[in-house]
Order: C-alpha cells, then structure tokens, then sequence
C-alpha cells in the first residue's frame, strides 16, 4: 500500500515558483529546488515528474496569483477609467520596487530566456503575457483618452504597453539605481497622454 502524500501539494508549488522565479529555469538545480521546495528527491519526481512539468505547473500557478491579478486590475469596471487602471499597474511594479522587491516577473524573465525554445513552456508563457496585454486593451477601450482610438490602434498601442511592461519588470531584476525604475514607470505617464 503506498504511503500517502506528506507535503502541501500547492505549498510545494509555491516554494518552487521562488526558486524559479529568483534563478531562473536554467540557473535553478535540482538541489536548489530540493532545498526550497523542503522535498526528498523521490518526493519531487514522484509528485511532479521532471523539471519541465514542475516548471510548467509552476507556470499555472503563476498565472492563478499574479497574472489573474493584473487581469482583475486592468479590468476593474469600479475604476471606470481605463488610464487610471493601467497606471495603477505600473505603479504598483514600481511601488515593489522601492520596496525591495526585485524579482521582476516570472513570465518576462521565462520570455527572456533558453527556456522559451521548448513549445509547451513559451505556449505557458505566451499565454499569460497575452492575457495581460488583452487586458490592456479593455482598459484602453475604457480610457477618455483613448476610447476613440480603432480597433488595431488599440491593439498597437496595447502591444506598445505590453513591452513597457515587460522592459519594466525586466529592469527590476536588473538592480540599476530605483531612479532609473522611476523615471521608466513615470514614462507611461507621458505615453498615455500622447495620442
């Protein structure tokens, strides 16, 4: 009869989604994952299989906390406008910033590396990243400054938004001074308000 599970399945999960996120899936070792996820060997291989799979339920996992989040933020119909919604955004990443987080985003860091050559981890990745930026897109359908914008206009300009805020979270693991973090988040400002 086999033993029953002695671990938090979605604890194991998210104590492997900080090792991802800080090393990275090349740089993160089965010993690292080991040490963080507080698991045996057999454990990890028995629970999730290999390193791609974990990684890539890690990948869902991210989805559910940060990028479902994002999606709620920029959809937010209790701040009906659309800038406001996307500034708060950009905000916030600069707002972990100062506060001392820079682990950036585990899917723009994915995006960034070797990893996005398997199919199945840049379908993860991809997928999440789109969400955000179609989200983007509601947001904008809901700006006064923009609602006027067409359709493709807005998908530009969402895409546009999409890679400022990949550059943005990119630059937080990057560990330049936080003025520079500041100065880029202010940047959005000014691209919203131009036409």
């Amino acid at each position: 009869m086999a033993r029953p599970r002695e671990f938090d399945t979605e604890d194991a999960i998210r104590k492997a989604a900080g090792v991802f996120w800080t090393k990275g899936y090349e740089e993160a070792s089965l010993p690292d994952l080991l040490e963080g996820m507080e698991l045996t060997r057999g454990s990890l291989y028995k629970a999730f299989g290999d390193k791609k799979s974990l990684y890539l339920r890690v990948l869902d996992y991210y989805g559910k906390v940060a990028v479902d989040k994002a999606v709620a933020q920029l959809t937010d119909p209790s701040v009906p406008d659309g800038r406001r919604r996307i500034l708060g955004l950009f905000k916030g990443i600069v707002q972990a910033v100062r506060d001392g987080d820079r682990r950036g985003c585990l899917l723009c860091t994915a995006a960034a590396g070797s990893e996005m050559s398997d199919p199945e981890i840049a379908a993860a990745v991809n997928n999440g990243l789109r969400r955000i930026r179609d989200a983007m897109a509601v947001a904008l359908s809901v700006s006064p400054l923009h609602d006027t914008l067409q359709t493709d206009a807005r998908a530009t300009l969402a895409n546009v938004l999409l890679t400022q805020y990949i550059g943005l979270r990119v630059l937080a693991r990057s560990c330049l001074p936080l003025g520079i973090v500041e100065q880029s988040g202010r940047g959005i400002e000014e691209l919203l308000r131009a036409r």
